[in-house]
C-alpha cells in the first residue's frame, strides 16, 4: 500500500548487475527493522530515532502485553536477551513479558546489553513510541507479536491507535503478524488500517487472503519474481525481511518488492538512492551536452574528427 497509495516511499531504480530500463523504476520503502537495530538497541526510542535520522521511510516494532495488559514494545516473549531482567528480578524465571507488570518492566535496562552508551534505555510502551515518533515523518509497520498469548490484544492495539489518530492517516500505518487469524480479527476491529501477513502463503491462497490483507511479507529467501507478481496480481504488496547485505538488497529490489525490511536503513537508503543519483547526473550531463551542441561548443573530444586534408 505504501507503493500503490504513494505515501512514505522512495522512488528508486533497482541497482542490479545489468542496466535497468526507465520503465523498471519503482518506489521501494525503506523499513527499519525494530528501528536502526544494527546500530542501537532494538525496539527502543533510540533505535527509532536513529532510523529517522538514517532516512528510513518506516520503522517496524513489535507489540506485546505486560501482566497488567499494558502494550509494550519488545520482540521476544521473554526479557532475558534484551534487558537485565535476570539481575533485577532473580527469582522470576523465565522472565516472560506477560508475567511482569508495566511498573516492573519500566525498571529494566534495555540498552546496556547492546552498548554501554545506551545504559538505562527503557522498554517503551506503544503509546510512548507513537507519541515520540509522531512528528518524525515516518510510517509505521506494527507487528502484533504472539497474539495467542494475549487474548484481546487486537482490540487494545486498535484502542491505542485511536488515541493517536495521526497514525491513522491513510498510507502511514500497517499492522502485521505471523498469526493470520489475528490479522483477520484486527481487520474486523479496525478495517481502515491495512494489515500484512508475515510468511509465504501458497499462491493458491492469495485470492482468499486478499479479502482482508493488503500485504504479504515473506522472508527474502522465499522470494521469486513470479511469486511477487502473483501477490501484485491480487492487489497486495510485498515487504520482505530481514535484508542486510547490499547484494541481497539489490536482488530483492530487482524482483519487484514494494518494501525492504532491514536492520541497516542507512545502507538500504544508499542502495536505493545511488541509481537515482546516477540517473540524475546522467540527465544533467545530457542536457549540458545538448546545450553545448546548440551553441556549437561541444568539446572537441565529443565531435567527430574532421577528415585529413588530401595532398594537393
Amino acid at each position: 500500500m505504501f507503493r500503490r497509495l504513494g505515501l512514505f516511499t522512495a522512488t528508486v531504480v533497482a541497482l542490479v548487475t545489468v542496466p535497468v530500463p526507465a520503465s523498471a523504476v519503482q518506489p521501494v520503502s525503506v523499513v527499519a527493522h525494530r528501528g536502526a537495530s544494527a546500530y542501537a538497541p532494538e525496539n527502543t526510542l533510540a533505535a527509532f530515532e536513529l532510523a529517522r535520522d538514517q532516512r528510513a521511510d518506516l520503522f517496524e516494532l513489535d507489540v506485546q502485553e505486560s501482566k497488567d495488559h499494558e502494550l509494550v514494545v519488545v520482540h521476544d516473549t521473554t526479557l532475558t536477551r534484551t534487558t537485565d531482567a535476570e539481575r533485577v528480578f532473580p527469582g522470576r524465571s523465565p522472565w516472560r513479558v506477560r508475567d511482569l507488570t508495566l511498573a516492573e518492566i519500566r525498571r529494566l535496562d534495555a540498552g546496556s546489553w547492546f552498548a554501554a552508551k545506551y545504559r538505562d534505555e527503557r522498554v517503551p510502551t506503544l503509546a510512548e513510541a507513537l507519541r515520540a515518533m509522531d512528528g518524525g515523518g515516518l510510517g509505521l509497520l506494527l507487528e502484533v507479536k504472539a497474539p495467542e498469548l494475549y487474548p484481546g490484544i487486537e482490540e487494545r492495539v486498535a484502542d491505542e491507535l485511536r488515541r493517536n489518530p495521526a497514525w491513522l492517516t491513510p498510507g502511514r500505518l500497517v499492522v502485521q503478524s505471523f498469526d493470520w487469524d489475528s490479522m483477520r480479527t484486527f481487520h474486523r476491529v479496525m478495517p481502515q488500517v491495512p494489515v500484512g501477513l508475515l510468511g509465504t502463503p501458497p499462491v493458491s491462497r492469495l485470492a482468499e487472503l486478499s479479502g482482508f490483507a493488503r500485504q504479504i511479507n515473506p522472508p527474502y529467501g522465499d522470494l521469486t519474481p513470479g511469486y511477487v507478481r502473483s501477490v501484485h496480481e491480487h492487489r497486495m504488496e510485498v515487504f520482505t525481511w530481514t535484508v542486510d547485505s547490499q547484494e541481497a538488497m539489490r536482488r530483492v529490489i530487482s524482483q519487484g518488492v514494494d518494501g525492504v525490511i532491514t536492520n541497516r536503513p542507512d545502507v538500504l537508503r544508499e542502495v536505493v538512492s545511488l541509481p537515482q543519483r546516477r540517473a540524475t547526473t546522467s540527465s544533467k550531463q545530457r542536457r549540458a551536452t545538448s546545450s553545448l551542441k546548440r551553441r556549437g561548443a561541444v568539446p572537441a573530444a565529443s565531435r567527430p574528427a574532421r577528415p585529413a586534408s588530401r595532398p594537393r
